[in-house]
């Protein structure tokens, strides 16, 4: 299939019997609050002293530039769904995902640092829309992850995280519910923020 970002307008079930299926990835915007802050230092410490499994065919990176959330989480997004999308043949997305797969989440960052055809796009697609976007330098306090499915477990992947984080199991049909029980707990945190925003890379 082909595919497209569409809203996700809201947790009901019939909200989310509007996103087309499948459902391959969901990004969610969402404040970065101190209390977000304080959850993110608890769960690291938690996950390094506890472990998590994290299958070897994940697709993570580091974010190292500033303010590019949303093309780290677009990298996630798709990097992970790689082997379901059709790459037009001089694809620069693809000839990045390609070469930089051997590499760690590190080294992946730092490639991207120096790989001008995503750079580029990233600023005239910023340029481009409604919305005037942030300058690499401004302190901003929303932030993208991707939520993704490989191999039957739900992903969290967040560029500012040292590794991805295991939501447990899911599988095709209930992916998209299973992202947004995710989300919720974010909601969920921050009781007194309505910043959130939620995309899903769904069949066109």
């Amino acid at each position: 299939p082909s595919w497209q970002f569409v809203d996700v307008y809201g947790s009901d079930p019939e909200l989310l019997s509007l996103v087309p299926r499948p459902v391959c990835a969901l990004m969610l915007l969402f404040p970065v609050t101190e209390k977000y802050e304080t959850f993110r230092m608890k769960e690291e410490e938690s996950i390094k002293a506890q472990g998590q499994e994290v299958k070897p065919g994940v697709y993570f990176m580091k974010q190292t530039i500033s303010n590019a959330c949303g093309t780290i989480g677009l990298i996630h997004a798709i990097a992970n769904n790689r082997d379901k999308i059709d790459f037009e043949k001089d694809s620069s997305l693809k000839k990045f995902l390609d070469e930089s797969v051997p590499m760690n989440p590190e080294q992946r960052a730092k490639y991207l640092e120096t790989y001008e055809a995503i750079r580029v796009t990233h600023e005239s697609s910023a340029h481009e829309g409604q919305t005037e976007a942030p300058s690499i330098d401004d302190k901003i306090d929303l932030h993208f992850i991707a939520l993704v499915n490989v191999d039957g477990i739900l992903y969290e992947l967040d560029g500012r995280k040292p590794f991805p984080i295991n939501h447990g199991r899911s599988n095709v049909d209930t992916f998209l519910e299973d992202a947004v029980e995710v989300c919720k707990k974010f909601m969920e945190r921050d009781p007194d923020e309505l910043r959130f925003n939620a995309i899903a890379l769904a069949a066109a």
